[in-house]
């Protein structure tokens, strides 16, 4: 089958034939039908070989970790799949059974940092292994040519929001930086799950129309020194209930902090590797909470799916043809891309 791997530490990847894959006891196999691209695929990249084998990662490996397709056989002892479902994977690996997957805090497990598409074969490839039923998520009537963004992009998001959202009250004002793959998705879910006034803040005009398309009242163009000042002004001297930001320099850092309001909350996802310049006692807000995490749990991956399937969340993508990954991922890298990028598979 076809597959589009990491092949070498340091490499860049590149498309080839493996064998194609058969399920074990336990195990499903999932026909892909599309898969997503993140810029976390253009980290993996660059990972030093210590720091991959730390994370327990094995060279080679298959790329995607936004996947979503259709049931092609079952391992013995699996039950309650059907041949032919369609069905979405969980982008987060977790075990289950640790004192964090117990909880509900998924993201939190220590396993949690290889899966599939990260240091173990993933979805760019014309089928995928599964072991066991635990992050195979039904479709119901969602495309699964499409649907694999919402498990990754769009769960990260929600659950961004759904950190935010006991400082964020009605007639309060949310502040998205970034309103690229992830940002436009927090936009939707803010506008869904509260009654806040929403601000999206991103240096692309496309990004910016599209976040007004899907529900952002308000869009300000790039960040700059000014930024957290005028973010003030426009909620009266206030601040934000909420600053999410999906970008992460340090300029970005800077004005969210400044711009939210006593009791309100700053969430960094973005992974851009800013820090804040300044102490942090008289520059957090005060008595307000500051957090950060990587990716989501299964249920926030299903609530997405439901809110997809209830037409209440827009999941705009660009098509790519296998043979198109590169320049897919040119386009990733350069910014120029408004939804998220998906490579078709069948």
């Amino acid at each position: 089958m076809r597959a589009y791997r990491m092949t070498g530490w340091g490499e860049a990847p590149r498309a080839t034939t493996v064998p194609d894959p058969e399920p074990g006891p336990g195990e499903i196999l999932v026909r892909v039908a599309g898969c997503g691209l993140c810029r976390s695929d253009l980290t993996m990249q660059r990972m030093p070989q210590a720091a991959g084998e730390r994370l327990g990662w094995r060279m080679p490996f298959t790329l995607g970790h936004e996947t979503a397709g259709r049931v092609a056989a079952l391992g013995a002892g699996v039950t309650g799949l059907a041949e032919g479902a369609p069905v979405a994977l969980a982008a987060s690996a977790s075990c289950g059974t640790c004192w964090h997957c117990v909880r509900g805090l998924d993201n939190g497990c220590p396993h949690a940092l290889t899966g599939r598409g990260y240091g173990r074969d993933g979805g760019l490839a014309d089928f995928v292994v599964v072991t066991g039923r635990r992050g195979v998520l039904p479709l119901g009537g969602l495309d699964p040519r499409h649907a694999g963004p919402l498990t990754d992009a769009g769960a990260t998001a929600y659950h961004a929001v759904r950190r935010a959202l006991p400082r964020i009250v009605p007639g309060g004002t949310a502040v998205v930086f970034g309103a690229g793959g992830l940002g436009a998705f927090a936009v939707q879910f803010l506008r869904v799950l509260t009654a806040a006034r929403v601000i999206a803040v991103d240096p692309s005009p496309d990004r910016l129309a599209y976040a007004a398309e899907v529900g952002a009242h308000e869009q300000l163009s790039g960040v700059d020194d000014a930024t957290g000042k005028q973010l003030r002004r426009l909620t009266q001297g206030f601040g934000a209930d909420a600053v999410l930001d999906f970008v992460g320099t340090d300029e970005t850092i800077a004005a969210g902090v400044a711009a939210v309001r006593p009791g309100g909350a700053y969430g960094l996802i973005g992974s851009a590797g800013g820090r804040l310049q300044k102490p942090w006692y008289g520059a957090l807000p005060r008595d307000g909470e500051v957090f950060t995490f990587q990716g989501s749990s299964l249920a926030d991956a299903q609530e997405v799916l439901a809110l997809a399937r209830a037409g209440l969340v827009r999941n705009q993508v660009a098509e790519f043809g296998f043979e198109d990954i590169g320049e897919a991922y040119g386009r990733l890298a350069s910014g120029t891309l408004t939804g998220r990028a998906v490579v078709l598979l069948s």
